[in-house]
């Protein structure tokens, strides 16, 4: 192993790093802070003696920007702001850009006085109905031209989903969905706003998505015995929708013989109500169903729909009391409508009505001396409810219309 010796020249010195020269003031005194220090003139270019400015104009205290209102100059002194003096440097067109923007200013603030806000976007309610507020005074005949012309807008114009309703497309919940879903087209243009008005001629066009949806939807037929309330559960008895399970499904029903037959599951019960009513001492058809058409069809205000029904009596009945229960008799002070009333067996009778008003048989016999001991629902329409025993159902077929 080699060892190498390093020996020091005479000549060297050790490295000194350099430093800095303080810098030194001419005026050892403290400088005052309480002014701006005064900032060295550049040296400008020897201008021709015609160039320039008078020793006025140069002596000229600095201005600067004053970007919070009009734009124009303002001094820098602690004295109450006033009307800058018309600078010579300034262009010409500076000082017109300048008035130009305190008018315009002004007459913003003009207007906002006088109330610029009394037209207001046209969004709704009264603006959609061609109100416009500055023209609107307490004149009477503008209130009855607006008037006028918002009852005309309402009542030439009737709501989409009404319109899909009074055509039998579907019931009003239902166009409420489609329209949300984008399902319905008018006159070429698909609506999702809710509440359109639309003319009542005009084209109608539903998407095959909606059918599929309608074509899912489930009617049952069931036998409603005696005890069971039609709607919501009341005075501690049960509705009818609870005995719709598999366990009381009629096993005679066609579905069940299908190939490829309709199973039962919980979502059918989802929007499931009784299209009409049937007391609860009653017992028969009532028909539950989830298609707003048929409800419509069954219990809407123009329906015409007979129902049948079966009714043991007690009591003596006279041929003037029998042509009163066919025609002639009037509950909560309307008349009703024609019926068909004739003789089943010689302690049954046999009612056919049009019209459903609450406990109307049992009222009406009451009026001819008659008492009910006894009635049963056995027809709807078209639709009859045959061997379906007592407190089973089962599901509309293909072929039933009502």
């Amino acid at each position: 192993m080699t060892t190498l010796k390093l020996s020091k020249k005479p000549g060297d010195t050790p490295a000194v790093a350099a430093k800095k020269t303080p810098v030194r003031r001419n005026n050892a005194l403290p400088r005052d802070r309480t002014t701006a220090p005064v900032k060295p003139q550049r040296a400008e270019a020897p201008q021709a003696p015609e160039q320039r400015a008078p020793a006025a104009s140069r002596q000229e205290p600095q201005r600067q920007r004053n970007h919070r209102h009009d734009g124009g100059l303002h001094e820098q002194s602690s004295a109450p702001a006033r009307q800058p003096a018309p600078d010579s440097r300034a262009p010409a067109h500076r000082a017109m850009q300048v008035d130009a923007r305190r008018n315009d200013s002004t007459s913003r603030d003009k207007a906002d006085r006088e109330g610029a806000y009394r037209n207001p976007p046209r969004r709704g309610g009264k603006a959609r109905d061609g109100f416009i507020a500055s023209e609107f005074d307490k004149n009477r005949s503008n209130k009855e031209a607006f008037a006028a012309r918002a009852n005309a807008s309402h009542t030439e114009q009737p709501r989409l989903s009404k319109v899909m309703a009074e055509r039998g497309l579907c019931s009003r919940r239902e166009a409420d969905e489609w329209i949300t879903n984008g399902w319905v087209k008018v006159n070429g243009e698909i609506i999702e706003t809710l509440g359109t008005r639309i003319a009542p001629d005009a084209e109608i066009i539903i998407s095959s998505y909606a059918q599929e949806h309608q074509a899912e939807n489930v009617t049952i037929i069931l036998h409603k015995p005696v005890g069971y309330v039609s709607g919501q559960a009341e005075d501690g008895y049960e509705p009818a929708i609870v005995l719709v399970h598999p366990d009381n499904q009629w096993p005679e029903d066609p579905e069940l013989h299908k190939h490829n037959p309709k199973q039962f599951h919980r979502g059918m019960l989802r929007g499931l109500a009784p299209a009409g009513r049937l007391d609860i001492d009653s017992t028969g058809m009532l028909v539950l169903t989830q298609d707003g058409r048929v409800a419509r069809h069954l219990i809407g205000e123009d329906s015409t729909v007979e129902k049948e029904y079966l009714v043991r009596v007690t009591g003596e009945l006279t041929d003037a009391g029998m042509k009163q229960l066919n025609f002639g008799l009037s509950l909560d002070g309307e008349k009703l409508k024609p019926a068909k009333v004739s003789w089943q067996n010689e302690d049954q009778l046999r009612f056919v009505l049009r019209e459903g008003k609450k406990r109307q048989i049992r009222r009406m016999c009451e009026m001819v001396g008659l008492q009910v001991i006894g009635l049963k629902r056995i027809r709807i329409g078209s639709v009859t409810l045959g061997k379906l025993p007592a407190g089973q159902w089962r599901y509309l077929r293909a072929d039933e219309r009502f």
